[in-house]
């Protein structure tokens, strides 16, 4: 029996897990060692029922009472605090799901990395902010990575058997999030609950941002640079409305092999779940004539600027994807938080990416955690610098 720990199972990527976990046969199937969550705790401690877990840990102490009074009687030991999400070393397991949102998820991840198990993927910052040192950590212990994004999933899959080096360019699609289709002079006026709401994704609040300010595919740029080793030259986005085709391969002969399915999480975690085996998952197969036609577009970096800080963090290397992705989460907070507009987010980046290209070490990657710290609280310094400036 294959043991498995979920980290973030009350976020929507977990709960897609927790679905086909119980539907694959839950505890009869799989082992669960460990299940994670936030402030959630009522729902973290009916999965970790569900799935008879032997730990449920919340990130937020202040639960830790709570967590323990839903889990009474159940044998089920509780924890709490970031340590206790990352501390997997005691708890090791076959298969680890990393949902966990934001750079939150590194050093959890770096843990399974350490003794060698299999990570499923789905935290797109753990490569941002420290591909060179969570990819040499994962060749020196032997353990596995296995990318859950849609995106990177569908590369993946349309690699396998493929030469890297026949590769002309990969593409990644983006749907354009909720202002794809407003004017650009309105985008400054966008209200919070307007860029939370996805017209294709069911995502968490933070992620549906992100698709609207085309952050979240900038990550993914990164992140595909990071995972496949592929440069800012061979990497394309194109605006797909329809979130159909996730990826595509186009080789040197002309020819793309392109990943298609129903924008349904369910898949990329299931093809990581069963990996290398493809089992029968609750996600409907396409009905091309049913959808009749699909649309793309260029996408205008007037309207989503975030693709091309991207592309410099590519091309500067460094610690710039650690000074990227934090300068991002500090910009997506204020904007919450209503301190800064919508069309600020890129500018404090941008910002934050100057003022660290001045200090030393920028050029040179990360080599330990405490390393992406370090520029992740500079970044998040600076990006807050920007607001108070502006």
């Amino acid at each position: 029996m294959r043991s498995i720990t979920v980290l973030g199972a009350t976020g929507s990527v977990g709960e897609s897990a927790f679905d086909l976990l119980m539907r694959a046969g839950g505890p009869g199937r799989f082992r669960t060692v460990a299940l994670t969550g936030g402030a959630n705790v009522l729902r973290l401690a009916q999965m970790a029922r569900a799935l008879r877990a032997e730990i449920a840990v919340t990130a937020w102490p202040q639960c830790l009472d709570q967590l323990r009074a839903a889990l009474a009687g159940s044998g089920i030991e509780a924890a709490a605090g970031p340590q206790a999400v990352a501390e997997r070393r005691a708890r090791p397991a076959d298969w680890t799901l990393s949902a966990i949102v934001g750079a939150a998820g590194l050093p959890p991840g770096l843990e399974v990395l350490a003794r060698g198990g299999t990570l499923a993927l789905a935290n797109k910052e753990t490569l941002v902010a420290a591909g060179p040192l969570v990819m040499s950590r994962a060749r020196e212990t032997g353990a596995r990575i296995l990318p859950v994004d849609s995106e990177h999933s569908a590369i993946f899959q349309a690699l396998q058997g493929e030469n890297l080096e026949t590769v002309e360019h990969v593409t990644i699609t983006a749907s354009g999030g909720a202002f794809r289709d407003w004017p650009l002079e309105r985008l400054a006026q966008a209200t919070v609950a307007e860029a939370s709401r996805h017209p294709n994704w069911d995502m968490g609040q933070r992620i549906t941002i992100d698709s609207a300010s085309m952050f979240n595919k900038a990550l993914e740029v990164i992140e595909a640079h990071e995972f496949f080793g592929l440069g800012a030259e061979r990497l394309r986005v194109l605006v797909h409305p329809q979130s159909i085709i996730h990826a595509m391969v186009t080789h040197r002969d002309g020819g793309s092999i392109a990943h298609l399915g129903a924008p349904d999480m369910r898949h990329a975690i299931g093809y990581a779940l069963n990996w290398p085996e493809r089992a029968a998952l609750p996600v409907p197969a396409l009905d091309l004539a049913a959808l009749g036609s699909l649309s793309f577009a260029a996408p205008d970096e007037a309207r989503w600027p975030a693709l091309r800080l991207a592309r410099e963090a590519i091309q500067a290397g460094g610690a710039a994807g650690a000074v990227l992705n934090a300068a991002k989460e500090q910009a997506l907070d204020d904007f919450i938080a209503g301190r800064i507009r919508f069309t600020d987010m890129a500018p404090a980046v941008e910002h934050a990416l100057e003022q660290a290209a001045r200090e030393a070490g920028f050029g040179q990657s990360p080599r330990d955690l405490a390393q992406v710290l370090h520029w992740d609280g500079f970044a998040r310094r600076a990006a807050a610098q920007w607001r108070g400036a502006a």
